[in-house]
């Protein structure tokens, strides 16, 4: 079983840049013995830590990803870009909630080979939701439900400066330059997926998973296997080249050969 514990950082580079502390991350290892496969940045969202992640990480873990969660809000490109540095190729960031704009940023600034949006923040969605409601907006897991009580910072609404009121939509909102997976709840009440699937579109997601009855916290809701094999066979793709080749065909539907018995 792999283990958690802090992630060193290298040292800042010339540019000037906020380094992420130490004590925010959070690192799932690959099994002893495994060759590495490449390395996932977890961005977390408004209020989490990177122990919200344990079980999403532990799970990349166990096929060969080196994990990092950072948990803390707004981290700059570079400081992301540091953290990379040394670590297995290809590198591909995650970003959940606000973590999702940040890695928009990131990849914006050409430091990632991929990127995995979940729980794109719009401003359609309800806001300033009691605790409990909050939970229940965000969750139908009752195990990731304690893992918030227990570890998360605050609430989502907690800070009104971080309730994000941007319109991913405009035309001026290019197309990210690196292969990009949406994953969506479709019953998410905080960030509803109409206007949040258009954002991807806009975006430039060439897979947008819409998550039946999934919630706000996508990544670690009730259908958290499902989206977590998702993801394992977009980190699988983005191995074989920026094109994305398709590893597992379906060909039930596939016209038979004429003369195939």
């Amino acid at each position: 079983m792999s283990t958690i514990q802090a992630q060193p950082l290298p040292r800042p580079g010339t540019r000037g840049t906020t380094p992420l502390r130490p004590t925010s991350l959070r690192t799932w290892h690959e099994p002893p013995g495994a060759a590495v496969r490449g390395t996932v940045v977890v961005l977390v969202g408004r209020g989490e830590t990177a122990e919200v992640y344990e079980r999403f990480g532990r799970r990349l873990a166990a096929d060969a990803y080196r994990v990092v969660a950072v948990g803390e809000d707004h981290p700059t490109p570079h400081a992301v870009a540091e953290l990379l540095a040394p670590l297995p190729a290809p590198h591909v960031v995650v970003g959940t909630d606000v973590g999702a704009l940040a890695a928009v940023r990131v990849a914006r600034a050409g430091h990632v080979d991929a990127v995995v949006l979940a729980g794109l923040p719009t401003s359609a969605g309800v806001q300033g939701l009691m605790w409990q409601a909050e939970l229940d907006a965000r969750t139908a897991c009752t195990s990731h439900q304690r893992v918030l009580g227990q570890a998360a910072r605050s609430s989502l609404f907690a800070d009104v400066t971080a309730i994000v009121a941007l319109d991913l939509t405009r035309p001026d909102d290019a197309p990210l330059d690196v292969p990009v997976l949406a994953l969506h709840g479709a019953a998410d009440r905080i960030s509803p997926a109409e206007q949040a699937v258009a954002a991807y579109r806009t975006l430039g997601a060439r897979h947008v998973a819409l998550v039946a009855d999934g919630r706000h916290d996508v990544l670690n809701d009730a259908a958290h296997r499902s989206v977590a094999a998702t993801v394992v066979q977009f980190l699988e793709r983005v191995r074989q080249g920026r094109d994305l080749p398709v590893l597992v065909d379906d060909v039930a539907a596939a016209p038979q050969p004429v003369g195939h018995a």
